[in-house]
């Protein structure tokens, strides 16, 4: 009965979040399940506790990172960015598509892969019109920028709201998540690119004529704040390690990071303050906590303990098996249900598995690789997918579930496969 009624209200609150019926918020959905869950049994009120100590450091980096890259957005800084790309590639088409795929990763890695995603592919988009691109260039272009986004979303505790999750359950410092994934990230970007290419190639044209293009200085809506951005978004990075050092929460430096540049850019005529801070994913906070209550309840019933002996009996066949198994585990549990509620599904698996330290942690790893790709075989895979696409409909470009299951089934594979090799081949390295 209990069993019953925990994958029961699972569904239903994981069916609302995807349809969201009338617009219904992803936060009143999660937080509405969660009471049911409460008052059903299904969990208690120290299990609340316990997700509000998991997510609470996550989902405010998360709301920080993401209000920091849209005070950069509104001073020009991503189109600046993308102008210098387009400069760099000298009117060459596979170059352009090379820059403009290294230029989604680096802002999947500092600004999160939501921000790369939503801020950057519209930019890529308005870009492509710009350069007279076919429709065909256009549309390589769009979608290669929304599979780097989520497959280079690897390097850092902040490039992912996953990968955030997971280093606060697993305790895993932001140095030593940095050394263990930022190589295994390369690799990703290196098959991501590869991929892309084999699979659009001829839809990339041979040269682009750039002449009619902007000068990347036309783009600074806000010189002052602009410059002033570099330099908290260094101390950023600095606070950044220093946490783990510290042993303080990353979202003290991220909030901190928000805040300066709130008040730095509080007179600013381009900055929209009140609306950029209405317009923060809040409702983050609130759909991490209760969707993860209702996680809970699959944990209380036991199925992420009977999830935990598969990780267990696949890691009996070695260190590879159990890497790669967990993480097309992981990425396929994202595919059909989200990767949200999936990588804690997940991690509460892998703290039941049967193995030894060292290849437990590769395990939480490669938890966090298979939930940052496995989102790209259906649009249903992560909420940012879903925004991305109607981000894209509004400006007349259409994007079917079928064609993008179709590609991102053929290109996610490949790169999944890869990845995880990497992240065993230099976990063996380091340890």
């Amino acid at each position: 009965m209990a069993i019953g009624l925990a994958v029961g209200l699972f569904l239903v609150v994981l069916v609302l979040i995807i349809v969201q019926p009338r617009g219904l918020s992803i936060g009143w959905t999660a937080l509405g399940g969660a009471v049911v869950a409460l008052l059903l049994g299904i969990v208690s009120w120290s299990n609340v506790g316990t997700v509000v100590g998991i997510v609470w450091d996550a989902t405010l980096t998360f709301v920080a990172v993401i209000l920091i890259s849209l005070i950069l957005d509104a001073v020009g800084f991503f189109e600046w960015s993308a102008l210098h790309m387009i400069r760099w590639a000298g009117g060459r088409g596979l170059r352009l598509f090379l820059l403009l795929g290294v230029l989604g990763a680096l802002v999947a890695m500092f600004f999160a892969n939501d921000g790369a995603a939503l801020i950057l592919t519209p930019i890529v988009y308005e870009q492509a019109k710009a350069l007279k691109l076919d429709p065909k260039a256009t549309v390589a272009l769009i979608m290669a920028s929304g599979f780097i986004a989520d497959t280079t979303s690897l390097p850092l505790v902040v490039s992912n709201l996953v990968n955030i999750v997971s280093a606060g359950y697993f305790h895993l410092g932001f140095g030593s998540y940095a050394l263990r994934m930022v190589p295994v990230d390369v690799v990703a970007l290196a098959a991501s690119l590869g991929v892309l290419y084999l699979f659009y190639r001829r839809a990339i044209p041979a040269t682009v004529t750039t002449t009619a293009l902007r000068s990347p200085a036309s783009a600074i809506k806000d010189p002052q704040v602009f410059r002033a951005a570099w330099v908290v978004l260094a101390l950023l990075l600095l606070g950044y390690f220093a946490s783990q050092f510290l042993h303080w929460p990353v979202a003290i430096f991220a909030g901190a990071a928000a805040v300066g540049l709130l008040v730095i850019a509080y007179r600013s005529p381009v900055v929209p303050i009140p609306s950029l801070i209405r317009n923060a994913p809040w409702k983050v906070v609130v759909f991490s906590i209760g969707m993860y209550v209702v996680v809970f309840g699959l944990r209380n019933v036991g199925l992420t303990h009977l999830l935990g002996t598969v990780l267990t009996a696949l890691a009996t066949h070695g260190a590879v098996a159990g890497i790669v198994g967990t993480g097309f585990v992981a990425a396929a549990l994202s595919s059909v249900m989200n990767n949200m509620p999936t990588v804690l599904i997940n991690a509460l698996a892998i703290h039941d598995a049967t193995v030894g330290s060292a290849l437990h942690t590769a395990m939480a790893y490669a938890n966090v690789v298979g939930c940052d790709l496995g989102p790209k075989f259906t649009p249903i895979g992560s909420l940012a997918t879903l925004l991305w696409l109607h981000v894209l409909e509004q400006r007349g470009v259409r994007i079917t579930w079928g064609y993008y299951m179709r590609v991102g089934v053929t290109l996610t594979i490949p790169v999944l496969v890869v990845t995880l090799l990497a992240l065993w081949g230099w976990s063996t390295v380091i340890g």
